[in-house]
């Protein structure tokens, strides 16, 4: 009885424990499912980013934003710094952000040759632009927030390559030899040197909570972040800056950003913010005015041009021409070279005549020599006949093939001023026509033109002489015979004197 007593206690506590588990796990669905349902608004803010192609102006400057250093600016990407010891590097936004709440998208490689690199990359949002400074590339003692790739292993607990946050309020000197451990207000291990495909770090400042997230660099997938690291109740500048810099030691790596991308969160159910000011209505006018006035100016100058040098028909712009004549244009040099094929053709069918004839007298004179001493073979017969056949047919196909030449050009010179016309589009259907039935009747000509040829036997080969006659081969076995038979009476004589001795 009291077993069964603690059999059902023991039963009943563990029941109640798994009670207890499930009422947990379906609060915490509930709030992951209410927190899913308050999705921030994001609005892409292109003064505050940057993206390839055409990164750069002509004058080597990017859009919005100031480099400093040793960054390199191009087309594709930012190079903060190059793959040379201590080198310093960093670019920033040139107007302040003055919204609360953000989400940075950030694309960026670093490579370098050995297993280690350093220092490594950072991206910032400070009350002040942090230009050049000891901290990875830019000024230390800054008022807000930096989150630091770091590279290199300066406090040798084998813990880099880390992402670290660090918030400052502008008095704090940044501690180098424990690599900001003891600052920090949230850390991660990830390697994002030398990996296959650009890594990414998504950096959410959202109701007082940073959230950063990367992307491995594995794959290509531009959504396949990993949880890194969250820092509640942070308070940063309600306005400041953002920057990217990189720094280089007695190691170096290639520092490369691709892209940065802000968005800008509001709440669910707060005001939308209202979209960029439209130009007053003051300068719009003043732009108007300038145009105008531009126009005229223009107006004028091709007034006195035309008057300087009246030898020169229309202005600069008449020199280019317009969709329809460049459309006619290239249908008349499509036409100029079917004309030029055509002819070649011509030519070639000519040259074909002139040997077929050639072929025919040769055969004629053939035949009247043998005529002469005995009748022609029914073989020379076919074979005149079919010369005629191929002669006769090449006759017809180029006094055609003439006639459609005489035609392309009367109607090549006739359509001059109506080409585009459905009359043209029939007209080239012919000319392609006309292509195939010579490329059939040439093929024709060719099979016809292999006439029957007498088979040339050839000569009957000598029947091949014997390498050995009877005699020899005879005298040979009879010698191995002779010999075989003396070495055994020779062995049994050797045996049987041996055999004496015991």
């Amino acid at each position: 009885m009291a077993v069964s007593m603690a059999r059902f206690l023991a039963s009943l506590s563990w029941l109640l424990v798994f009670t207890g588990i499930f009422h947990t796990v379906c609060a915490e669905i509930a709030a992951g499912t209410a927190a899913a349902g308050d999705i921030p608004h994001r609005r892409f803010e292109y003064k505050y980013s940057f993206k390839g192609p055409h990164l750069t102006q002509s004058d080597g400057t990017v859009p919005f934003w100031v480099h400093t250093g040793s960054a390199i600016p191009s087309a594709d990407q930012i190079r903060i710094t190059p793959s040379l010891r201590s080198q310093r590097g960093s670019v920033w936004t040139k107007s302040p952000v003055t919204f609360d709440q953000w989400e940075a998208e950030v694309s960026f490689r670093v490579s370098g040759r050995g297993r280690t690199g350093a220092d490594g990359l950072a991206i910032w949002f400070t009350a002040n632009q942090g230009l050049e400074g000891p901290v990875y590339g830019a000024a230390d003692q800054w008022n807000g927030v930096g989150i630091f790739f770091d590279s290199f292993d300066n406090d040798g607990k084998k813990n880099n390559p880390a992402i670290v946050v660090v918030g400052n309020n502008g008095k704090l000197v940044y501690d180098h030899q424990n690599d900001g451990s003891t600052q920090a207000l949230g850390t991660c291990l990830r390697d994002f040197r030398n990996k296959p495909y650009p890594v990414r770090a998504k950096i959410i400042y959202y109701q007082r909570t940073l959230t950063v997230w990367i992307n491995n660099g594995f794959t290509p997938e531009r959504e396949d972040y990993e949880f890194c690291t969250k820092v509640e109740n942070m308070i940063i500048p309600q306005s400041g800056y953002f920057g990217i810099s990189a720094a280089t030691g007695g190691l170096a790596d290639d520092h490369d950003v691709l892209s940065f991308l802000l968005f800008r969160l509001t709440e669910p159910g707060q005001n939308l913010p209202p979209p960029e000011q439209e130009i007053p209505k003051e300068e719009q006018d003043k732009y108007q005015k300038e145009f105008e006035n531009f126009q005229e100016d223009l107006k004028t100058k091709k007034e006195e041009f035309q008057k300087e040098h009246p030898e020169v028909q229309g202005g600069p712009f008449d020199m280019y021409e317009s969709v329809s004549e460049r459309e006619l244009q290239q249908v008349f040099e499509g036409q100029n070279r079917i004309h030029l094929e055509i002819k070649q053709l011509n030519r070639q069918l000519a040259m074909i005549l002139d040997e077929q004839r050639r072929y025919v007298s040769v055969i004629t004179d053939e035949v009247a020599k043998r005529s002469a001493g005995q009748a022609p073979s029914q073989e020379m017969d076919t074979v005149m006949s079919n010369q005629r056949e191929i002669l006769h047919g090449l006759n017809e196909l180029r006094t055609t093939f003439t006639a459609s030449l005489k035609q392309l050009t009367s109607e090549a010179q006739g359509n001059a001023g109506g080409l585009g016309s459905y009359e043209t589009i029939q007209h080239f259907n012919d000319i392609k026509e006309h292509l195939h039935v010579v490329k059939r009747n040439v093929e024709h000509i060719i099979q016809k033109n292999a006439a029957p040829v007498e088979k040339m036997k050839c000569p009957e080969l000598p029947p091949p002489s014997a390498c050995l006659s009877t005699t020899p081969f005879v005298v040979v076995v009879v010698i191995q015979t002779v010999l075989f038979f003396g070495y055994v009476m020779y062995k049994s004589q050797q045996e049987a004197a041996a055999k004496k001795f015991f």
